[in-house]
This record gives C-alpha cells, sequence and structure tokens, in this order.
C-alpha cells in the first residue's frame, strides 16, 4: 500500500524485543486535498536501522504492508492504531516555482 501525507511526530529509534535491530516509528497523517475533517492517522515503522531522514511536517510517501495495532489503553480499554509497516519512506517536494522576474528575463 502507498500512502501520501505529513510527518506529525519526530522519529523516534526504537529495537525490536526479539532479535534487538533498530527501527524508526513516527506518525502520519494523510489527509485529502483542500480541508479534511477527518484525516486518515497511521503509525509509520521504517524497518531499517538508519535514520529515514524525515522530520516533523515533511510531506511523504510511504510504502508498505497497513495492518492493525490493537492494544489497552492506559485506562484499560482496547484501541488500536493502524500501521504501515515501511520499506520506503520519501520526503515528496514540492516543484520549484519561477520567479515573475526570471520569466520575464528568459523572454527579453
Amino acid at each position: 500500500m502507498q500512502a501520501f501525507g505529513n510527518v506529525a511526530t519526530a522519529p523516534v529509534r526504537k529495537e525490536t524485543k526479539s532479535s534487538g535491530k533498530g527501527y524508526y516509528e513516527f506518525r502520519m497523517c494523510e489527509s485529502q486535498r483542500g480541508t479534511d475533517s477527518d484525516p486518515t492517522w497511521y503509525t509509520v515503522r521504517v524497518m531499517k536501522d538508519a535514520d529515514p531522514g524525515v522530520g516533523k511536517g515533511d510531506f511523504l510517501k510511504v510504502t508498505g504492508k497497513l495492518k492493525t495495532d490493537f492494544y489497552l489503553s492506559r485506562e484499560g480499554k482496547p484501541t488500536g492504531t493502524l500501521l504501515v509497516i515501511a520499506f520506503e519512506a520519501a520526503k515528496i517536494a514540492k516543484p520549484a516555482t519561477r520567479s515573475v522576474s526570471t520569466e520575464a528575463s528568459q523572454e527579453a
């Protein structure tokens, strides 16, 4: 699956309990263009022990396997989250805009 959205929390390095391998985890918000009153939230786990090089607010394309992660809340109530086991989390750069003065000088 692929999801496009903004990083909502700074990536945190964690280790698996069974093997001790490192990975990075962060929250991401996917929403439609314009105003979205009901965005989709994901927990993203990048299963590489290398800093993904993303920060809060970055726009990303995440590719991986979608799972559900169920657990008990602090109050003891069952809850869950959508979890993406990612093999790719790449920044999407916005295209550079050309300034009016640059366009005018090129036309002359």
